[in-house]
């Protein structure tokens, strides 16, 4: 607890700590004070020294930070799945070697099955096989009848050509649904109609 002493040679006020000065001598006489024996002298500050940094030090290594950008770059691209993408090929149109051919001409050639999508985006399924157009729901649905349609029959060849016939308010993605089933089950030649081509 701080307390105030007096000088034993001119009585001025010092400051104490319970009886013990906080300095050596009076500040007003110079006067050794009694007891000051027991004072510790002030430790001086402590001061740190920067260290210095060359010129080397002072710029990142960035070879760790390459290498796992390297190592990101190749696990996304390991995990990356790649779609092939299908192209159908259409011979250009030459005017001696068109031909005009109705959607009965078709119907009748027995190396063709018609697949039919209509306004409501369901797949109709017209085979030589079959007497009557079968209705295809899904996608999965399709493969099969095609693969079935594909299926030899006794003493005839199956169908190795097929037709999307498409209404005009399907939706594209369907259509090319369709197509990509006619090239999944091995049809040779795959042609695309619209209703307005009939």
């Amino acid at each position: 607890m701080s307390t105030l002493m007096a000088c034993p040679d001119c009585a001025h006020a010092i400051e104490s700590n319970d009886g013990v000065p906080l300095r050596r001598s009076c500040p007003a006489c110079g006067a050794a004070l009694p007891g000051c024996d027991l004072v510790d002298e002030e430790e001086p500050p402590i001061t740190f020294r920067r260290r210095e940094v060359s010129a080397d030090e002072s710029e990142m290594d960035m070879t760790p930070m390459v290498d796992v950008t390297f190592l990101l770059l190749i696990f996304f691209i390991m995990t990356a799945a790649f779609s092939l993408q299908k192209a159908i090929e259409i011979p250009p149109t030459e005017e001696e070697t068109a031909q005009n051919r109705t959607l009965q001409d078709f119907d009748e050639d027995q190396d063709y099955v018609i697949v039919r999508v209509d306004a409501d985006n369901v797949f109709w399924v017209s085979s030589p096989a079959e007497d009557r157009e079968q209705e295809a729901p899904s996608e999965v649905e399709l493969l099969a009848q095609l693969r079935a349609a594909r299926t030899p029959r006794t003493g005839q060849m199956p169908p190795r050509k097929m037709l999307v016939l498409a209404s005009g308010d399907a939706r594209h993605e369907f259509v090319v649904m369709a197509l990509d089933a006619g090239t999944a089950v091995g049809m040779e030649e795959v042609k695309w109609a619209s209703d307005e081509d009939e």
